[in-house]
């Protein structure tokens, strides 16, 4: 590069020892609510692409004659969603610059290159070789679109230096400093780099660069938005601790419930452990619950035998238990399945009230989705998930649906009678409940399903593939009645009306998490976020209310919550990331960190937002398996006269896999 630009990154990977880059060794869904590193050291970079078919590490350091590189190891498998092995480095504020980097194609007939402007691993600009041609491309989600081409005679043991400068909507592409390809485009106007191969091929000597006026207009607007934000974090109330308690031998990641086990205002959490049985987190059961008052840290009552195994406190699935009044005595029970018995706990004392076998597994297993091996595993069914629902139609709900992990539903009445079961296709991971037709009683949004009350399909929607992650439903948009919004994996973030019409259809990743709330204040209606896990991982999107992009970004981290937070009382709500003190904390609806954690040692694995203070504002609390940390604000609220008192997700069905919403309310404080 010209010794008269300033150099912004340089990386020839001699900070690394020779060994694969950090990454989980278990390829698992741990990410997908949990803020879950990798261990050990990443440098300057980091991997934004997971599969759960991966085995193995995607990147090693590797080094001949001392020098060293950075090899991508994975070799391209057969799909329709294929997502590029990627390495990450950078400012995503850069706008121009130039970047270098010199690279070896150990297999010269699939793309490998450098990415530039890179937002996120599905929105960027990719220069490539591939099959002895070199070709610039705009990627934006599922659309490659072909910038420029030219003809390129390259081989498998040659490194060639691939270089890119970037200039306004110029790009100018170079392969040992050959002008090979110039193109312009005005689709993304700022980005970090990154490199990227579909086969294995080793990369060294990274290096970004650009001129002294471009290095001053990228100090000066990054100076800008720094005060933007640090000028906004002022009028935010900064987290107080309040609450630290020990989880001694009964801690769990997000395996948790909030009640009033008593009957009095005292809150207590009821926190599961469990054994993973046959096949992954497929089968699990609960080995362990206890209950614990959040006021002094003491536990109420305990069932099963706790650990101190991460294997028993870590699980990428639901576990089958709510918390909820469902007799109306005015105290929370426990509703539980645990060993193939379905449970009412009473709250006070954790004793069983009512109890009946799970259903005998009498479907033909090869007839039905998702059946690991196409055989059951029990003679009774595995319960997955629990949902308190009112398809009863009374005055409050009394009705408990319990699922397994993908082909079946049964409601049973609050004294545990059998009401009805459904089968069709898939469940998704945790069905939603909500009077759709104004009948006064609960209807069922299952996966691609609409269920009448009494167990009917109503209609569903033309998907056949994949599933539903989560599932909200409200009055989003002003214009509009109320609409079914969801995240679908590969089938991507969609609006659905009450009929079953897809009113607006995403494929931004493989959706995996979803929440509504006001968090903008100048857009009409509320705004829809939502999060990408498996391929491209950790991507977030923010929706006005029609479903049409506000933003997007990709923070490097997995474990964000995206949940709504009622964090100033102001109607404004604030959408959490995760515990972390470096990734995480709360954003506003531009997008910008404007309350962050303090580094007080508190754990960063599991997030959760309620309101258990009696402000109505929100309460964040943080916890691993062994300590849990609570947090309010640290100044009043500053509106007197009214109190923001959002309608939210209710507590009692708690899930990993529950959208998340926030329906403003306001109530006189008088």
């Amino acid at each position: 590069m010209d010794d008269k630009k300033i150099l912004l990154f340089s990386n020839d990977f001699t900070d690394f020892p020779i060994g694969p880059f950090p990454y989980d060794p278990e390829h698992s869904a741990m990410g997908e609510y949990h803020y879950y590193p990798v261990k050990g050291y990443t440098g300057q970079w980091y991997d934004p692409i997971t599969d759960s078919n991966y085995r193995g590490p995607s990147w090693i350091v590797t080094e001949e004659d001392g020098k060293k590189f950075m090899e991508q190891m994975r070799v391209l498998t057969p799909g329709k969603h294929i997502s590029c092995p990627t390495l990450v480095a950078g400012d995503k504020d850069w706008e121009d610059y130039t970047v270098s980097v010199r690279m070896r194609p150990l297999y010269t007939k699939e793309p490998a290159g450098l990415l530039f402007r890179y937002q996120t691993s599905l929105m960027h600009y990719a220069f490539m070789l591939c099959d002895q041609k070199a070709c610039l491309y705009l990627v934006e989600k599922e659309k490659r679109e072909l910038l420029g081409e030219a003809n390129f005679d390259f081989n498998c043991d040659t490194f060639y230096e691939l270089k890119v400068d970037v200039k306004g909507h110029l790009m100018k592409c170079y392969v040992d400093n050959k002008l090979l390809i110039e193109a312009v485009n005005d689709r993304y106007s700022y980005g970090s780099i990154a490199i990227a191969a579909y086969m294995p091929t080793q990369f060294t000597d990274v290096k970004v660069c650009c001129d002294s006026d471009e290095y001053q207009n990228y100090i000066r607007k990054k100076q800008v938005k720094e005060k933007r934000v640090a000028d906004k974090r002022l009028k935010y109330p900064q987290p107080k601790l309040v609450k630290i308690i020990d989880l001694k031998d009964f801690g769990a990641g997000r395996q948790i419930r909030f009640g009033h086990l008593t009957g009095t205002d005292e809150w207590f959490f009821v926190m599961a452990q469990h054994q993973k049985r046959v096949y992954k987190d497929r089968y699990a059961v609960i080995s362990c619950l206890t209950a614990v008052s959040i006021e002094t840290g003491e536990v109420l009552w305990q069932i099963g035998e706790p650990s101190r195994l991460k294997d028993n406190a870590y699980l990428t699935a639901d576990l089958p238990f709510q918390v909820y009044d469902i007799d109306g005595d005015g105290a929370d029970e426990v509703i539980m399945s645990r060993n193939f018995k379905l449970m009412i706990l009473d709250g006070k004392t954790g004793k069983v009230k009512k109890s009946v076998p799970t259903p005998f597994n009498e479907d033909p297993a090869d007839k039905l989705c998702g059946i690991e091996f196409k055989k059951h595993a029990f003679d009774r069914v595995n319960v997955d998930a629990i949902r308190i629902v009112n398809v009863s139609g009374k005055e409050r709900p009394t009705d408990i649906l319990i699922k397994d992990r993908y082909s079946r539903l049964w409601v049973y009445d609050s004294d545990l009678n059998l009401l009805w079961k459904f089968t069709h296709n898939n469940t998704g991971h945790f069905p939603y409940s909500c009077d759709i037709n104004g009948d006064g009683k609960d209807e069922i949004i299952s996966c691609y399903n609409l269920v009448s009350s009494d167990g009917k399909l109503i209609w569903k929607l033309p998907i056949e593939t994949d599933h539903v992650d989560e599932i909200i439903y409200g009055k989003f948009d002003p214009d509009r009645d109320e609409l079914i919004a969801l995240v679908a994996g590969w089938e991507g973030f969609m609006i659905v009306d009450k009929n079953g019409n897809i009113l607006v259809r995403d494929i931004n990743g493989h959706g995996q998490r979803i929440s509504a709330g006001k968090f903008r204040s100048d857009i009409p209606g509320l705004q829809i976020c939502t999060t990408t896990y498996w391929g491209n991982q950790g991507i977030i999107y923010l929706y006005d209310c029609k479903g049409n992009e506000i933003w997007h970004m990709e923070p490097s981290s997995n474990g964000n919550i995206i949940a709504p937070v009622n964090w100033c009382g102001d109607g404004t709500e604030l959408i959490l990331l995760n515990g972390n003190v470096k990734y995480g904390g709360m954003i506003d609806g531009e997008g910008d960190v404007v309350v962050s954690f303090p580094d007080d040692g508190h754990p960063d694995l599991c997030a959760e937002v309620i309101d258990i203070m009696g402000d109505a504002r929100d309460e964040i609390i943080l916890w691993d398996e062994n300590k849990m940390y609570i947090y309010t604000q640290d100044r009043p609220c500053e509106i007197a006269d009214r109190e923001y008192v959002p309608d939210k997700y209710p507590r009692y069905n708690f899930s990993n896999y529950r959208g998340e919403y926030s329906f403003a309310r306001w109530r006189d404080k008088k």
